[in-house]
C-alpha cells in the first residue's frame, strides 16, 4: 500500500493513497487526523483501509504532492556501503582512518538529518549550498519508523551532501548535511506487513543535464554491511522519536570528484518495489 500526501485543488494538505494510475484522497477523521497518526496505529494498512475515500483523482502532472511527512525527524546512516567507506576516504585524507573504522565498527555512524521545513517532495526543488563547490545527491532506501520504533514502511530518500564541506573537516559535517531544502522524501511511502529482502531493493539514480543524461548509475540493499534492524536498535539507544521518525540507511552511489550537480539538474531515485522520487536542483 502506497500512502502520501498532496495539495487539493483547494489548497488544502491531503493525505491520499496511491493505486495503479490514481490517487484516492482519504476522509481523516476523528480517530487519525494526520498522516503521522497512521503510520503511529498499531497496523497503519488496516488503519487505512477502514477509512473511506472521496472520488479517485488520475494521477498526472496537475497533482501537487508534498513529501510524506508530518512532524516526524528525519535522521540517516553513514557508511553503510562499500562505495561510501571508499569515497568518504577519498575525500578526506585527514578523516580516512574514520571512515575506515566506523565501516568496520559495531556502532554505525547515525546523524540528524532535517526538520520537516527542511524536506521536499516529489517534484519539489532541492538545494545545493552557495558556498560548497562539490555537490551530489545521495539516493538511499529509507525507513518509515512508528514512535515506538518500528518499521512500517519504506520510501525514497536523497541525503544531498556538500562533499568539500565534509571533506574539509568531518565536525563540518553538520554544515554540509543539514541545510534548506536538503533532503528529499517520497514520492509515497510503501507500507508493508513484511520488508522485502535487502536484495530485491535495487536503487536506481539518473541526473538530467539540459535534458541529456549524466549520470547513471545502480546498487542495491545487497551491498549494505548493516541490517535496518542494526540500524534502527542503535538509533533507538538513549533516545526517543515521539512523532516517530525516518532514518536514511546510507548510499552505494558515491559520484566521483569530476561530477557535481549543477542548478536546472534534475535528479531521479528509483528503488524497486516502492517508486521513483525526482527532484530539480536549485541554488540560492
Amino acid at each position: 500500500m502506497n500512502v502520501t500526501k498532496f495539495f487539493d485543488q483547494a489548497d488544502s494538505i491531503r493525505v491520499g493513497i496511491v493505486e495503479s494510475n490514481h490517487l484516492l484522497p482519504l476522509q481523516l477523521g476523528d480517530s487519525f487526523s494526520t498522516l503521522a497518526e497512521l503510520l503511529a496505529a498499531e497496523n497503519p494498512i488496516a488503519a487505512i483501509q477502514g477509512l473511506t475515500t472521496d472520488d479517485p483523482l488520475p494521477i498526472n502532472d496537475s497533482i501537487r504532492w508534498l513529501p510524506p511527512i508530518d512532524n516526524q525527524e528525519v535522521w540517516a546512516a553513514g557508511v553503510t556501503y562499500k562505495r561510501s567507506q571508499t569515497a568518504r576516504m577519498e575525500e578526506s585524507e585527514a578523516a580516512a582512518s574514520c571512515y575506515d573504522r566506523v565501516y568496520q565498527a559495531d556502532r554505525p555512524e547515525l546523524f540528524f538529518k532535517a526538520t520537516p521545513h527542511r524536506v521536499s517532495g516529489h517534484l519539489q526543488p532541492l538545494r545545493i549550498r552557495r558556498d560548497a563547490t562539490w555537490n551530489v545527491p545521495e539516493p538511499e532506501i529509507t525507513l518509515v519508523l512508528s514512535p515506538q520504533l518500528r518499521i512500517v514502511g519504506l520510501t525514497v530518500g536523497n541525503d544531498m551532501s556538500s562533499r568539500d564541506i565534509e571533506g574539509e573537516n568531518p565536525l563540518y559535517l553538520p554544515q554540509a548535511k543539514c541545510y534548506d531544502q536538503c533532503a528529499g522524501l517520497g514520492p509515497w511511502i510503501t507500507l508493508y506487513d513484511t520488508l522485502p529482502a535487502m536484495d530485491e531493493l535495487h536503487v536506481d539514480l539518473k541526473i538530467n543535464r539540459n535534458d541529456q543524461l549524466v549520470f547513471d548509475q545502480q546498487t542495491s540493499g545487497a551491498e549494505m554491511a548493516r541490517s535496518f534492524q542494526d540500524l534502527v536498535g542503535w538509533l533507538g539507544r538513549d533516545n526517543s522519536l515521539p512523532a516517530g521518525g525516518f532514518l536514511m540507511t546510507g548510499t552505494g552511489i558515491v559520484p566521483s570528484k569530476d561530477f557535481t550537480l549543477l542548478p536546472g539538474d534534475v535528479v531521479h531515485i528509483s528503488i524497486a518495489g516502492i517508486g521513483t522520487l525526482s527532484n530539480p536542483i536549485v541554488q540560492a
